[in-house]
């Protein structure tokens, strides 16, 4: 019989791994590094993901791809202003993160007018 401390579970090999796609994004907000930095670092942290470092690059003439490493393992945001588009994914290992809400967070802040996600179950599963 197994007590429940309420601590919760490190170093499971278990994960769920959510990519997205989301159209009709306003350019303005895909080419801006600062709001797509602030609006990714927001989103994790509501969602219970622990963010260790966060780089970005500028394309010329346009884009940003911004990169999160998380203890729990990663998430990427790449843009195309130039179509209104942006290419999310976001991983967490484990069952704290809850990175589903960290991509409806994004999507709220982008305001698509199509979305698409897709969430992938990996490792083992663990019963709640």
């Amino acid at each position: 019989m197994s007590v429940d401390t309420g601590t919760p579970l490190v170093g499971l090999f278990t994960g769920q791994h959510v990519l997205a796609e989301l159209e009709g994004v306003e350019p303005e907000l895909l080419d801006d590094e600062q709001f797509l930095r602030d609006t990714l670092g927001t989103a994790l942290s509501e969602s219970r993901a622990t963010v260790c470092e966060m780089i970005a690059k500028r394309f010329e003439p346009q884009g940003v791809t911004v990169l999160a490493l998380l203890s729990e393992s990663h998430a990427s945001l790449h843009t195309y202003p130039e179509d209104g588009s942006i290419f999310i994914d976001v991983f967490t290992c484990g069952n704290t993160a809850q990175p589903e809400r960290a991509v409806e967070l994004l999507a709220e802040a982008l305001k698509p007018t199509t979305t698409s996600i897709q969430t992938i179950r990996r490792g083992r599963d663990i019963e709640p």
